[in-house]
C-alpha cells in the first residue's frame, strides 16, 4: 500500500512500547526564571479558579433562590445525584461564553463526562436559572461540540431538560446549527449511541424537539411540560383555552401521546431511572490500557516549566515529562521537522499521540505532523 506522504513508507507506531525511555529533565528548579515562571502561572490558576467558581453561580442569586423555591434541583445538583458515588466530572468547556456580551459563563449549558451505573457517559444540563434555559449562540455552539464529543468516542448521552428553546434576541444565529444538533441526536441512535432525556419542567419549542428526538424519554410528575408552544400561544393562535398539563404535561404525554418513556413520581425517582437505563444499555468496547505509572517528576512543576511571557519559549519535551507515564516518550522522527515533537506515550495506561511545538511550524514540521496524525489514525490512537 503507498502512503499519502510522498517519499516515505507507510509506518505504524512502536512495537514494543514498554520498552520507550523515560525523558531526562533539565529543569534547574532553583534558576530565577523557574521561579519567576511558578509565581506567575500560580497566579494565573488562582485567577482562573475564581473564573470557574462563577461559572457554577447559574443566573444570580435571584433566580437561583426562585428556582429553589420551586422544589427543584439546582442544575449542577441534579447532575451529581446522577452520577455514581465518588464518580468524577470532567466538565467541558466551563467558561464558554466568558466576557462576551449577552451571555453567562457557561453559557447556559453544563456538559461533561463522568461515570453513570459504572459506564462513561456524557451529561449535559440545561442551566435553568439562566433565561429559563434558554440557549444562546455560544451555548448552541457549545452543545455541538459536546454532542461531537459523544459521537467521537460512542457515550450515551443522558440529556437533564429545562429548557425554554432558543433565546429569541439571537434566534436567527440559531435556528440552522440548532436543526442540525437534533439531526445528530438521530444519526447517534442509528450508530448505537443512545440518548436519554430526563425533563424537569418546562421544555418548549426547541426544549421540546430535545426528548422528542432521544432514544428515551423520562418526565417529572406535576412538573415536566413539553410542547412546541405554551397555552397563552395556543390561545392567539386558535383562540383554544387550555392549561399546562393538557397540552403538554407529564401525565399526558405518558399515557396519551407516548412520547414519555417514563412517568417519575419526582426529580429523584427520575435520576434512579435514568441510572437504570444507562445500566441495561450495552456497554461500549474499552480500548487496551497498560498498567498506569506516575510521572518521574511532578505536575505541579508545569507552573516552572511554561513560561509566564508568551514571547520566550520553553520546551515541549519538559512538559511530556510531566504528563507520560513514568514520563516515558517514544519520540517520532526526532531529527526531522525539529520545530514539531512528535512521539508516543501513555497517560493512565492509555495509548496516545504527542504533538508539540517547540518553535514555529516550518513546512518540514507540517508534513511531519500530517504523517505522525496519518500514523495515529491508522492505529486507531
Amino acid at each position: 500500500m503507498l502512503s499519502m506522504f510522498h517519499g516515505h513508507d507507510a509506518r505504524t507506531a512502536p512495537l514494543n512500547l514498554n520498552e520507550m525511555r523515560p525523558i531526562k529533565s533539565l529543569i534547574d528548579k532553583n534558576s530565577e526564571s523557574y521561579r519567576a515562571n511558578y509565581a506567575a502561572n500560580l497566579a494565573g490558576v488562582e485567577k482562573l479558579k475564581s473564573e470557574l467558581k462563577k461559572s457554577t453561580l447559574g443566573g444570580g442569586e435571584q433566580y437561583v433562590k426562585r428556582h429553589l423555591a420551586r422544589g427543584k434541583l439546582p442544575p449542577r445538583e441534579r447532575v451529581e445525584m446522577l452520577l455514581d458515588e465518588g464518580s468524577y466530572f470532567l466538565e467541558i468547556a466551563p467558561l464558554a461564553g466568558h466576557g462576551m456580551e449577552g451571555e453567562f459563563t457557561g453559557a447556559g449549558v453544563v456538559g461533561g463526562i463522568g461515570l453513570v451505573s459504572g459506564r462513561q457517559c456524557l451529561i449535559i444540563a440545561n442551566e435553568s436559572t439562566v433565561k429559563g434555559g434558554a440557549i444562546s449562540e455560544i451555548g448552541q455552539r457549545k452543545n455541538a461540540r459536546l454532542a461531537e464529543i459523544a459521537a467521537t468516542n460512542r457515550l450515551a448521552s443522558v440529556t437533564l431538560v429545562e429548557s425554554a428553546g432558543a433565546d429569541l434576541p439571537v434566534q436567527s444565529k440559531i435556528f440552522v446549527p440548532g436543526g442540525a444538533g437534533f439531526k445528530e441526536i438521530t444519526r447517534r441512535s442509528k450508530a448505537r449511541i443512545p440518548s436519554v432525556s430526563v425533563v424537569f419542567g418546562n421544555s418548549t419549542a426547541g426544549g421540546a424537539y430535545l426528548p422528542g428526538m432521544s432514544d428515551y424519554v423520562v418526565m417529572v410528575k406535576n412538573q415536566a411540560k413539553v410542547f412546541l408552544g405554551g397555552p397563552p400561544l395556543v390561545r392567539m393562535a386558535t383562540g383554544e383555552i387550555v392549561d399546562e398539563e393538557s397540552l403538554g404535561g407529564a401525565e399526558m404525554h405518558s399515557k396519551i401521546s407516548g412520547l414519555s418513556d417514563y412517568l417519575a413520581e419526582d426529580e429523584l425517582d427520575a435520576l434512579r431511572i435514568a441510572r437504570e437505563i444507562i445500566a441495561h444499555l450495552e456497554p461500549p468496547p474499552s480500548p487496551p490500557r497498560a498498567k498506569t505509572e506516575e510521572p518521574l517528576y511532578p505536575a505541579d512543576e508545569l507552573l516552572g516549566v511554561a513560561s509566564a511571557d508568551i514571547r520566550v519559549p520553553f520546551d515541549v519535551k519538559e512538559v511530556i515529562a510531566r504528563l507520560a507515564d513514568g514520563s516515558k516518550f517514544e519520540e517520532f522522527k526526532a531529527q526531522y521537522g525539529v520545530t514539531l515533537v512528535t512521539g508516543w506515550a501513555r497517560i493512565h495506561g492509555f495509548l496516545i499521540g504527542v504533538l508539540g511545538n517547540n518553535g514555529a511550524l516550518i513546512s518540514e514540521a507540517a508534513e511531519k505532523g500530517a504523517q505522525f496524525i496519518h500514523l495515529c489514525n491508522q492505529q486507531n490512537i
